[in-house]
């Protein structure tokens, strides 16, 4: 009969099957997949229509007569504030959003929410410069600009509710 330290000590213990053991390193890599994944739910319609909105705004006047895909093209210039929204905005908005709902990792999720909340702070001093260019005889915002700052409000919390969400 075995004794308690035989036991305790592993000396009689048996070998672990390769298969097994194999099987255990395929488990916890899939673990470690599916941790870093996010499932957006129902709240991917809103996110894909809200970066449909951002697609349009880029057709309508941002400020006078120029179209927001001008002020992006450099076309049109407004100064550094607007051109750096336009970046921004389709930069995380679409770029960054678009990886994150097809690739579904949490850490895109989570840049697409920090970039889109940049991205508003920079709209709305975007819209402020125009705002205080009028003063000088300059144009104002324009509707583009402003439904571009209201779909980047809506794709931050939207992407902050995905990301937190996961854990």
């Amino acid at each position: 009969m075995e004794s308690r330290d035989d036991v305790s000590s592993g000396e009689g213990d048996h070998e672990v099957p390769e298969e097994l053991s194999e099987l255990d390193r395929e488990l916890a890599g899939v673990e470690r997949r599916v941790e870093r994944r996010i499932d957006p739910g129902g709240i991917a319609f809103g996110v894909t229509l809200a970066m449909l909105v951002l697609v349009v705004s880029l057709v309508l006047p941002w400020t006078g007569n120029a179209q927001g895909w001008e002020i992006l093209a450099g076309s049109q210039t407004f100064g550094a504030l607007p051109r750096l929204f336009t970046f921004t905005s389709l930069g995380f908005g679409l770029v960054i959003g678009s990886l994150a709902l097809a690739t579904r990792w949490w850490a895109l999720a989570w840049l697409a929410a920090v970039g889109c909340g940049i991205s508003v702070v920079n709209g709305v001093w975007a819209i402020w410069s125009r705002q205080t260019g009028v003063l000088t005889g300059g144009t104002g915002p324009a509707a583009g600009m402003v439904l571009a700052v209201v779909a980047m409000v809506v794709l931050t919390a939207c992407w902050a509710r995905i990301a937190g969400r996961r854990g």
